[in-house]
């Protein structure tokens, strides 16, 4: 098995987009906005693995202090799936008397919940601003390991997800849900892409959420992906039904950390999650 092999956009000082490979500090340049060459371009790739240890030989490099992050994310639809862990369940329950058994039946259903989370430009990447709705009180992230999917509905690779979502409007009516889950900003996605054929393991990766207010901790929770319902192909085996991806797909598998009722978030807070070896995502909290 080789390293992992890490993607990650960039914006750098002359507002061009660069797509590399990461290590440690530095980026490896594999294609710069206008050379025709895209992220898209290297998850398309018949064997992306080979493909990017190739251009890396020819690659120039250059710290990454000092770019901008952007998500990895070129014209993936964002989709998600809800109710794959226990807490989740349990947590969708807690929301509202009236839907309870609704979740419940999600749970153990072979069809899954699916829904399209976000387009490419209401997502941000490593730390950018995750927002809260202003017609919202109880909001929660949802830390989740995400699916990468090229066009042929291949998982081509790995990345950490954090699903922000409005509980009390979903509470109040399931069929509020778009509204709760789907706003500008209300998707980050990052730091980077770890390509599926460079690691091993991912169904027992585990999954860290901290929250920081004012300089301290004031939540922290872990989970483990192996406490998923669902496998990685029956979740992309569903989504692909009579459904095509032209751009590639990214697909959140659900959380299985969830915030006590009595935690929202705050603008200001400060957000990180960590997956396995995809890294940590770290993004700051503002209200709509």
């Amino acid at each position: 098995m080789t390293r992992p092999i890490q993607l990650a956009r960039f914006r750098d000082e002359n507002s061009d987009i660069l797509v590399g490979s990461l290590r440690d500090d530095q980026v490896l340049i594999l294609a710069v906005a206008g050379s025709g060459q895209r992220l898209s371009d290297l998850l398309e790739a018949e064997d992306p693995v080979g493909t990017v240890e190739r251009l890396e030989q020819a690659a120039t490099s250059r710290p990454v202090a000092g770019l901008e992050w952007l998500p990895p994310v070129d014209e993936q639809e964002i989709w998600a799936a809800g109710v794959t862990y226990t807490r989740s369940k349990s947590a969708r329950m807690e929301e509202s008397e009236t839907a309870a058994s609704c979740y419940d039946r999600v749970y153990v259903s072979p069809r899954p919940e699916l829904f399209l989370k976000a387009t490419p430009h209401r997502v941000v990447g490593q730390e950018g601003p995750i927002r809260i709705r202003q017609d919202a009180t109880w909001n929660v992230p949802e830390p989740e390991l995400t699916l990468v999917l090229n066009s042929r509905m291949e998982l081509v690779g790995f990345t950490v997800g954090n699903d922000v979502s409005s509980r009390d409007i979903e509470g109040d009516n399931p069929l509020y849900l778009p509204q709760a889950k789907v706003y500008d900003q209300s998707c980050a996605l990052g730091p980077a892409i770890v390509l599926a054929g460079s690691v091993e393991g991912a169904n027992r990766w585990p999954i860290e959420l901290s929250i920081e207010r004012q300089g301290s901790v004031v939540f922290t929770g872990a989970t483990n992906v192996d406490q998923m319902a669902r496998s990685f192909d029956e979740l992309i085996g569903w989504l692909g039904r009579d459904m095509s991806f032209p751009g590639g797909a990214m697909l959140m598998t659900g959380t299985g950390i969830v915030p006590d009722s009595d935690f929202t978030l705050e603008p200001g807070d400060r957000v990180s999650i960590t997956i396995g070896c995809l890294g940590t995502l770290t993004n700051t909290v503002v209200r709509g």
